[in-house]
């Protein structure tokens, strides 16, 4: 129970927003398309969630108007006073980028 109890603690509430561009491959003009909360380990864990739910048709929420994540889509994780981090998905996976690329 005390091992539960472990996991339940490392987890903390993430302020996630995506932001796209209204069409694939442009790099300017980015607008937020969504914007939820999740529980995670860490940066890389809540990530990979919000990729696999929005990229697999099942699992996107019904308020979702947007298209699938693909490489230039970029994600904003909000800790509040710790600070905001921004990753853009790119041929390699994702990567910290600065906060001036998404204006």
């Amino acid at each position: 129970m005390k091992w539960l109890q472990l996991v339940t603690h490392n987890r903390k509430r993430y302020d996630i927003t995506l932001f796209q561009t209204p069409l694939f491959g442009q790099n300017k003009g980015y607008r937020q398309v969504y914007r939820l909360t999740l529980g995670g380990r860490s940066h890389q864990d809540v990530i990979q969630r919000v990729f696999s739910t929005f990229n697999v048709l099942d699992r996107l929420p019904k308020d979702f108007k947007a298209r699938y994540i693909f490489t230039g889509d970029i994600l904003l994780i909000d800790e509040g006073t710790r600070g905001e981090y921004y990753y853009q998905l790119q041929s390699g996976g994702w990567v910290k980028i600065n906060r001036v690329q998404v204006c």
